[in-house]
């Protein structure tokens, strides 16, 4: 059996019982004495009432657990706002990453200027070496004085 089939063959079983358990179950009800389907009538009826009060009248912040139809339950609801700024957290620590990489590319590029503007400044070069197109290349391969 592969893993693959595995979650198809369960699915099928929990299928299985829960016919089998349906059909049980409706058999079965109409031998259940009256005053007993009553009280389950009547408690099934409060019990409705009371999760859609719990749905209205939530607290402000209280958190909500929700079962979806995959049968994950989700917490839902107004976090404590210590919760909040640590959930922040990461995105702030990112922001100042990414200012951080941008302020010392720029300041990379303005050495390397300046560098540049320094030998030009500093040496004893002929009028047709700033016109040459390889001049910003003799300028990276040569050392500084």
């Amino acid at each position: 059996m592969n893993s693959t089939s595995r979650p198809t063959d369960l699915h099928v079983l929990e299928a299985r019982l829960a016919a089998r358990l349906a059909s049980g179950l409706s058999a079965h009800a109409e031998a259940v004495p009256h005053d007993v389907s009553e009280r389950l009538r009547f408690a099934r009826e409060q019990a409705m009432v009371r999760a859609r009060e719990v749905r209205q009248v939530a607290p402000a912040g209280a958190a909500v657990v929700s079962v979806s139809a995959s049968g994950a339950a989700m917490l839902s609801g107004f976090a404590p706002w210590w919760q909040r700024a640590v959930s922040v957290l990461p995105v702030l620590v990112l922001v100042l990453g990414l200012v951080a990489i941008d302020y010392w590319a720029s300041r990379e590029q303005v050495l390397a200027a300046a560098d540049i503007d320094a030998q030009l400044l500093s040496g004893d070069l002929p009028p047709d070496a700033y016109s040459d197109p390889g001049f910003a290349e003799y300028l990276r391969t040569t050392p500084v004085p």
